[in-house]
């Protein structure tokens, strides 16, 4: 089953990857993984990332392209996948669209997880996280435990500023994907919102519909 999971910052994809990934035994492809062992390790394609992260730079888009071809030629692809933050961008999603004709192969499913801005907010800048253990808590959802109430942090990257600006980025460069698969048939629109069991539900319910 070739997949793709789209969904906002903090929608909760991570948490249901890997529930998909233990029920269906399909490898989860994450673009920034990929970058960052490739860097790792010092591959070819690793050196050219390199250059332009170090620069501060976003790699280009035909340098990612080339990189998931590479990953999904792998045999551990063969029978599926389940792609991460890619595509990004609807010249991303044709790309991948000519990587899969060329492989004779095409989507099943595009998962969208659907949660609203104001819930996204709520959910990220709620969390805090105990230094001592390295678990994280809700001060609406999960409290913690009043004496240890004091030693918990709050990431930088949960407030409500940096939030937004990932939220703006989505909807200005990834929102488009969900026309561009909606016209294909592909899109399965899932709420985001409810207990993570619940949500797995639903999409264990499109998948094996």
């Amino acid at each position: 089953m070739d997949l793709i999971f789209l969904g906002p910052p903090g929608a909760g994809k991570g948490t249901q990857a890997r529930w998909i990934i233990e029920e269906f035994k399909t490898p989860q492809i994450s673009t920034g993984d990929i970058i960052r062992a490739a860097i790792r390790d010092h591959s070819p394609l690793g050196k050219e990332f390199k250059s332009y992260t170090d620069a501060g730079k976003l790699v280009p888009d035909d340098l990612v392209n080339r990189m998931v071809e590479d990953r999904l030629a792998q045999p551990d692809c063969k029978g599926g996948f389940l792609l991460d933050g890619f595509p990004r961008t609807v010249v991303q999603a044709k790309a991948l669209d000519k990587m899969l004709e060329k492989a004779g192969r095409s989507l099943d499913h595009v998962l969208l997880l659907e949660v609203d801005d104001a819930v996204l907010v709520e959910r990220i800048t709620g969390r805090r996280s105990d230094p001592e253990t390295g678990n994280v808590y809700h001060i609406k959802f999960n409290p913690p435990p009043a004496d240890i109430a004091d030693r918990l942090i709050q990431r930088s990257d949960d407030t409500e500023e940096v939030l937004r600006q990932r939220l703006d980025e989505y909807h200005a460069k990834t929102s488009p994907l969900i026309p561009f698969y909606e016209e294909k048939g592909l899109l399965r629109r899932i709420k985001g919102v409810g207990t993570p069991e619940n949500i797995r539900d639903l999409i264990f319910g499109v998948l094996k519909g």
